[in-house]
């Protein structure tokens, strides 16, 4: 029995183990010991109040079924693989000593003095399960355990779990149900489709892990690129030149090291993520390869919910990092040693959440008369960025008349503001849309929507009341 698979994180050989959602084993006295998100030497029972656990091998946080930690889904498949410390048939608890031949049941030692002291069960032939000749758990019978003495034959499609006869009788009554044999193929074909859906995208995740690598390849060499170029520029200076070349390549390795550490956590994010699908393609795989019919119907529930939940993690596809990182040779850096400097590097990158519109005109204006406002770009802080370049997109369509849309103007200062100009032909309510890289900007005075800006036009010479 010791030869058989051992449990992850005691390293015993495993006793009627069962599979938390993430579908890692553990044996029954890691999960006695498993208390709320995983903390040691807490009840189980304090564990199933708390509905959540933390799995001690992949340290993710799992939710567990009303019962607590002794409603897992047994894991048969571990047990099928030969040599597994079987548990009791009929308690789940204690180790399995004996085996039954009258009902091909593994007991523990409490179980087979009891099935011993029954009427109907004193007759059983019970012999030592190490003498038993067919241990296989794949042609052992799996029993009810509401039902001990039921096996697992049916399974009912309402509630998408082996059942026993009595079981039909008793709480499934009015549920529709059919033989395993019958319904195999269908959940099996429908797990399959998911196996082959997870395999692919992890294809997928395999190749965004490789374009992380390139982008940070990439962002390296625009880094060292950057840092040849601060070079040839201080070069020509002594002492306080050195110093201030010095200050910008540490600026410039800080940024490197932020961007770096970013890829890096992003490609870790996707390597967790890629260890988990593997962790749970494997499993599904060896269910459908080695396991029974029934072992594949009792294990199938817990194994789709957590192919299923894999497969909805959302990631980018092309990963990147902002690397507009310039040197501008030509911008004042303050005095060194008495010296006048030159040379920073830019690393401002507008954010169209800290974007506003300033002036009057957005509200009212006239018929046929030219009027604007200003719209002010700032960085991530909130800081103005002191610089021009950015993509402005304006729309300015009349609310009542669609094809009646007054062209803009957009004029680029240069120093992170843009003058927009426009001239109404036609009186009446319009609608103004100002995007910066594409996403809306919101009013900074006298804001009427955040993504809307509302305009008054009226015939030359007269004014309209807001």
């Amino acid at each position: 029995m010791s030869s058989g698979p051992r449990c992850l994180v005691c390293a015993q050989p495993c006793l009627s183990p069962r599979l938390l959602p993430c579908l890692h084993s553990l044996c029954a006295r890691c999960l006695r010991r498993l208390g709320p998100l995983g903390e040691p030497g807490r009840a189980a029972v304090t564990a199933a109040a708390s509905r959540s656990v933390l799995c001690p091998v992949c340290d993710a946080e799992v939710a567990l079924p009303p019962g607590g930690v002794g409603q897992l889904t047994p894991d048969y498949l571990a047990l099928s693989r030969g040599g597994a410390a079987a548990g009791c048939d009929l308690c789940a608890d204690g180790a399995a000593v004996r085996r039954c031949l009258t009902c091909e049941a593994d007991l523990c030692l409490f179980c087979c003095q009891a099935h011993r002291r029954q009427k109907k069960t004193a007759s059983h032939a019970v012999t030592e399960l190490e003498n038993s000749k067919d241990c296989s758990q794949a042609e052992k019978p799996c029993f009810c355990p509401s039902h001990p003495a039921e096996r697992l034959r049916l399974f009912c499609e309402q509630c998408d779990q082996p059942v026993c006869r009595d079981c039909v009788v008793d709480g499934h009554r009015q549920h529709p149900y059919d033989f395993i044999g019958n319904v195999i193929h269908r959940h099996g074909d429908a797990l399959r489709e998911l196996l082959k859906s997870t395999q692919q995208r992890m294809g997928t995740l395999e190749g965004v892990l490789n374009q992380i690598d390139e982008v940070g390849s990439a962002v390296r060499g625009r880094m060292e690129a950057v840092a040849a170029e601060i070079c040839l520029f201080a070069s020509g200076y002594v002492k306080a030149i050195e110093e201030h070349r010095d200050r910008l390549l540490k600026q410039l390795e800080d940024l490197k090291v932020q961007k770096e550490n970013l890829l890096h956590l992003r490609k870790a994010q996707l390597q967790q993520l890629l260890l988990d699908m593997r962790t749970g393609v494997d499993f599904t795989e060896r269910l459908l390869t080695s396991g029974s019919d029934l072992e594949i119907l009792i294990t199938k529930g817990v194994v789709a919910s957590r192919l299923a939940k894999l497969n909805s993690v959302a990631y980018n596809t092309h990963p990147s990092v902002e690397d507009r990182i310039q040197f501008f040779p030509q911008e004042r850096a303050g005095q060194c040693r008495g010296y006048e400097l030159f040379g920073t590097i830019l690393n401002k990158v507008v954010d169209p959440a800290r974007c506003t519109l300033l002036g009057e005109d957005l509200h009212s204006t006239r018929q046929n008369q030219l009027t604007g406002f200003t719209l002010l770009c700032s960085d991530t802080t909130g800081e103005q960025m002191g610089r021009g370049g950015e993509t402005v997109q304006v729309t300015i369509t009349h609310k009542d008349k669609r094809d009646c849309a007054v062209k803009p103007t957009v004029c680029d200062n240069g120093d992170g503001t843009y003058h927009i100009s426009y001239s109404p032909e036609e009186p009446g309510l319009y609608a103004v849309c100002v995007y910066v890289k594409g996403q809306h900007v919101k009013v900074g005075t006298k804001a009427v929507a955040t993504d809307t800006k509302v305009i008054l036009a009226a015939p030359t010479g007269h004014a309209v009341d807001k």
